[in-house]
């Protein structure tokens, strides 16, 4: 029989597609089209599989090969709407599955058992730290050996097989083994729906002979997926809007602020319609840039305390009531707990649940519904946007370069600001990029995403080979330090093949900068390689690739204009060599604050 799952927003699209909302968002699917019979061949568990990752909106599955998922594989591509992307190693095709579901709303990863699982275990963790739902699937050992006692290659040596699926129960919402068929509908399906209710990742682990074999309950086109979608409690949604526009209302200057969680409540339009009905100001976490618009009327940037953008955390921090929605405090986020915010002068509102001052609390309310209910409450006050207006002193330019003069890190995000559209997408590395980007204004429909609460450096290599391949439509600019790149370059090789039109700045500055600016030593430098020299090695005359070097503005310029011009259908790859000192002033700033958090005593026991 099959399993009907439903669908994680209440809307319901006319076409048996999934959308691809630009907050990442995994649209509902309804088909009035009855499941037909498929021919035996057809109706396997890899078939299966293949069939409902395609229903979900996947069409691209990153993938490494090994022994135990080469059957599970062939049945994959063995379906036309799915397309294997081979990648260099599983972290990489973890990370392409991340960025690929911040654009598709999902994304999905192959790898096989234990040697595999465990390489892209950090991936997966990152996804989950930034409620992401990845499907991880594993190949994992014939079904025959479990029970057996027998001890198998790329495992630990220990006839126990669990190991992998003990690490992956710590950083999945769900986790499925599945070695009979009797059950295998029912886990995959279970396990799908689940990723996507809660937005994390999820494990599937498929014992290597079963992909191919027919079995009845594959014997019919699955059943569309319909998440039946979350219902918000209209009593508590009532106390709540009352309570917090109460609250709002008798402030004099409040403002609001939006969060990374916007993104998993599906909030982003219900927070801009709040915002154009309130008349505050608006402003964002550093994690939730590229959530909110930035072409708002009274947008006023980002929020992050002391490297907040000019003026931004003046007006938050002096409002007497804030509406802060899907926000996360961390140590990053709050620049070593330095925030100057009082929590008797906050809305909290998260994913589900709404918080007002020191209290009360409501919960079973979904954001996106009492930010829309909330709109309709709230007196129009402009009073905060007025000051900030008044203070307001635009950005000064960076100096004028000298012939020839060593290119500075604020000319480049000069000229990459420029290149910024409605048909392009900015991918940010950890590190000093974070900073910059984060000055980056950016015009509408312009895609961004970083890795903030996680901040694993190599990330955006293959974050931004899957963010690319989902969206081949934008031209995705990823900026990427050189000690970032050095952990996961080997992919670029992928982005070639793919035939991937994405522009790299390589920031070759001799180190891990973020770490000298937290704690310096001789580990944060590293070997400097030639890194025109490797892609161009990567390439190899096969593909379409471009590559330079630049030292000046002069070389800047005539690289992106080649970029954008004669190489705009190239991947290029454009090494800039920066001083190993030119950093943000708010990195600067930023890292002293995080050594001062990370080094405090130990409290007296």
């Amino acid at each position: 029989m099959d399993t009907k799952i439903s669908v994680t927003d209440a809307s319901v699209p006319t076409n048996s597609n999934v959308g691809c909302p630009s907050n990442g968002i995994v649209s509902s699917i309804l088909s009035s089209v009855p499941p037909s019979v498929i021919s035996s061949s057809e109706a396997t568990l890899g078939r299966h599989l293949a069939r409902r990752l395609v229903q979900i909106g996947v069409s691209d599955v990153f993938s490494v090969p090994g022994d135990f998922n080469l059957t599970l594989l062939d049945h994959l591509i063995a379906e036309p709407g799915l397309k294997n992307i081979g990648c260099c190693n599983e972290l990489n095709a973890g990370y392409a599955a991340d960025g690929y579901a911040r654009s598709r709303g999902v994304g999905a990863c192959v790898v096989t058992f234990t040697v595999g699982g465990l390489s892209v275990l950090n991936a997966i963790a990152g996804a989950y730290s930034e409620n992401l739902p990845v499907i991880c699937i594993v190949g994992g050992p014939n079904s025959n050996d479990y029970g057996t006692n027998r001890i198998l290659h790329h495992t630990i040596g220990l006839p126990d097989f669990s190991q992998e699926f003990r690490c992956f129960q710590t950083v999945t919402c769900y986790q499925a083994v599945v070695n009979n068929l009797e059950d295998a509908h029912e886990q995959i399906d279970t396990a799908i729906s689940t990723a996507l209710k809660e937005s994390k990742p999820v494990y599937i682990s498929i014992s290597c002979n079963l992909p191919g074999i027919p079995h009845p309950t594959f014997s019919r086109e699955p059943v569309p997926f319909c998440l039946a979608p979350k219902v918000t409690n209209q009593m508590g949604l009532e106390a709540a809007v009352e309570a917090a526009a109460a609250f709002l209302n008798k402030a004099v200057k409040p403002v609001m602020v939006g969060g990374p969680k916007l993104r998993v409540a599906k909030a982003c339009e219900a927070f801009v319609e709040l915002a154009d009905a309130c008349g505050y100001p608006v402003a964002v976490m550093p994690s939730a840039k590229g959530l909110v618009p930035e072409c708002h009327p009274r947008f006023i940037g980002t929020y992050w305390g002391a490297v907040s953008t000019a003026f931004c955390a003046e007006i938050v921090e002096s409002a007497d009531s804030y509406i802060f929605a899907g926000p996360i405090f961390n140590d990053y986020s709050s620049v070593g707990y330095s925030l100057l915010l009082k929590k008797d002068k906050a809305i909290l509102v998260q994913p589900e649940r709404v918080v007002i001052g020191n209290g009360p609390a409501f919960g079973c309310i979904l954001m996106k519904d009492f930010l829309k209910a909330l709109s309709k409450r709230l007196k129009c006050n402009t009073t905060a946007y007025e000051n900030y207006h008044r203070i307001y002193v635009p950005e000064g330019q960076p100096l004028r370069s000298d012939p020839k003069e060593p290119l500075r890190v604020n000319v480049l995000f000069q000229h990459i600001q420029k290149m910024l559209s409605s048909e392009t997408a900015v991918i940010a590395e950890t590190g000093d990029s974070w900073f910059n980007c984060q000055k980056l204004k950016l015009p509408k429909g312009c895609g961004y995403e970083f890795q903030m609460q996680y901040g694993s450096i190599g990330w955006s290599v293959g974050a931004t080979l899957g963010y690319a391949q989902a969206v081949p439509n934008k031209r995705v600019i990823s900026c990427i330090g050189d000690g970032s790149f050095q952990v996961t370059a080997q992919d670029v090789s992928t982005m070639i093949r793919c035939e991937q039109r994405t522009i790299i700045f390589l920031i070759n500055n001799g180190g891990y900068t973020i770490e000298v600016e937290i704690h310096d030593g001789p580990y944060n430098v590293i070997k400097n390689w030639n890194y025109t020299g490797l892609v161009d090695a990567i390439h190899n005359g096969e593909g379409k690739c471009w590559t330079t070097k630049v030292v000046c503005e002069e070389d800047l310029i005539n690289a992106i204009e080649t970029a954008t011009g004669s190489k705009k259908d190239c991947f290029c790859f454009i090494e800039v060599i920066a001083h190993k000192d030119d950093t943000s002033k708010e990195l600067l700033e930023w890292g002293s604050r995080v050594s001062a958090a990370n080094s405090r005593p130990p409290n007296p026991q």
